[in-house]
This record gives structure tokens, C-alpha cells and sequence, in this order.
């Protein structure tokens, strides 16, 4: 009679006429598990060593970005490449808003009056800014402090995060701004 097993997998080995055991079941979940746990702890080490190179890069190029409430090294990359990418169209803050999407467009109807955020431009600018808006409510007391003011003059969460998002921007825009001008190496 002749051999009836199957291909080796690991130290699993499976007969195609015997019938699946419990225990076989268990012994290739078992290898399974092991298997997407090791790509998961190469790939963690993968994202780790770009997230170093990246903070070195920003460090290098852009240290005063760093030091802003709000703006790490991932955010920092997002605006830098944005800026990057289109420099000739920075010719002033609210170019760079535009840029970002975060420009306020006017959105009236009759006797109500709204501006809204702008829908277009770097959509991963943007969110960087999203980002930088959110970690100071969590943390800047500054920031936390013009919230509850203007939600006391009676304005939505939406409003206030459009008012931060354009504060940001400026903000990011003057630090920017420094590097454009200062020594090309």
C-alpha cells in the first residue's frame, strides 16, 4: 500500500484518508498563531525603525515644529511633505489654509450666516491638523480654555474645531515658513 500522507507543513503531518482529529485542529492553529505572531513582531520592528528615521529627519530639518504643543514627528511629515510638494502655491497663510482645507468657505442662506471648512486640498494635511487640534483640547490648557469660551458665545464643536484648524494652520505656516527662508544645504 503506499504512502497516504500528505505534504509536511511544520511538524504537522496529514493523512488524506485519516479524518481530522481534534487535536490536529489544535496543532495547526497552534502553528498558525505562531507564524502571523513572528510577521507581526517583524512588521511592529519595521514601523519602529521608519517612525526613528523619521523623527531623526524631522529633528534634523524641522526641529521647531517639534516643539509645538500638538505637532509630533508623524504630523510633522504630513505638513513638510505637503509643503513640499507644492511650494509655489505658498504665498501666504491663507494659501497655505487653502492648501490644507482648511480655508473657511461661506455657507449663507438667507439671514443665517456660517462659513464652513473647505473640502479640497491635502487631505493628510488636514488630517495632521485634525490631529493637532485634538491632542491640544486633551492637553493644552490654552486651547481648552478658548473651547469653553466660545462654547459659552454659543458655538457648535464643529465652529470651534474649524476656528483651531485655521489657528493651526497659521501657526504651522509661520514655522514653515522659516525653513523656506532660511540656508538651502
Amino acid at each position: 500500500m503506499p504512502n497516504s500522507s500528505g505534504p509536511v507543513r511544520g511538524s504537522l503531518r496529514v493523512s488524506c484518508r485519516e479524518e481530522v482529529s481534534e487535536e490536529s485542529v489544535l496543532q495547526a492553529t497552534r502553528i498558525t498563531l505562531g507564524l502571523l505572531a513572528s510577521r507581526i513582531g517583524q512588521l511592529s520592528e519595521q514601523i519602529r525603525d521608519v517612525d526613528a528615521r523619521l523623527a531623526r529627519l524631522v529633528e534634523c530639518h524641522a526641529p521647531q515644529l517639534l516643539e509645538v504643543v500638538g505637532i509630533g514627528p508623524d504630523t510633522a511629515v504630513a505638513l513638510l511633505i505637503a509643503v513640499g510638494d507644492n511650494p509655489e502655491r505658498l504665498g501666504s497663510e491663507a494659501s497655505f489654509a487653502a492648501l490644507c482645507g482648511v480655508s473657511p468657505v461661506e455657507r449663507s442662506s438667507g439671514r443665517r450666516q456660517y462659513r464652513r471648512l473647505n473640502r479640497g486640498g491635502d487631505r493628510q494635511a488636514n488630517a495632521a491638523l485634525h490631529r493637532i487640534v485634538f491632542t491640544r483640547l486633551r492637553v493644552d490648557p490654552r486651547a481648552q480654555d478658548y473651547y469653553e469660551r466660545r462654547i459659552k458665545e454659543g458655538k457648535t464643536r464643529r465652529e470651534i474645531v474649524r476656528c483651531l484648524k485655521r489657528y493651526a494652520a497659521r501657526e504651522v505656516f509661520h514655522l514653515v515658513r522659516q525653513l523656506q527662508s532660511g540656508p538651502r544645504s
